[in-house]
């Protein structure tokens, strides 16, 4: 069975082709079987940034703040924010 190939060209800094030759060469493969693994390796890693948000949703809603309550602390907070700004620029 043919394996499709599709030929595209890419810009790539020198440290990173560097890096690539690097791993062809550790792994004995060509540089496009490099390229190919690193891809799919890091398709296949899960992003930290999805754990990190899931902790923080899960760090708000044990929270149990109701969407009036935030948007109260919203406000209280924008207006304490606004009367320390007059007051610092009142005593300049």
């Amino acid at each position: 069975m043919a394996i499709m190939t599709i030929r595209s060209t890419y810009a790539l800094d020198p440290e990173t082709v560097r890096t690539l030759e690097n791993l062809a060469k550790r792994w004995g493969v060509s540089k496009s079987e490099a390229l190919r693994r690193s891809i799919r390796a890091s398709a296949a890693t899960r992003p930290r940034t999805g754990a990190a948000l899931q902790a923080l949703d899960d760090l708000q809603r044990s929270l149990g703040l109701s969407n009036a309550a935030a948007s109260r602390w919203i406000n209280r907070t924008r207006e304490e924010r606004v009367a320390s700004s007059k007051k610092r620029l009142r005593n300049r």
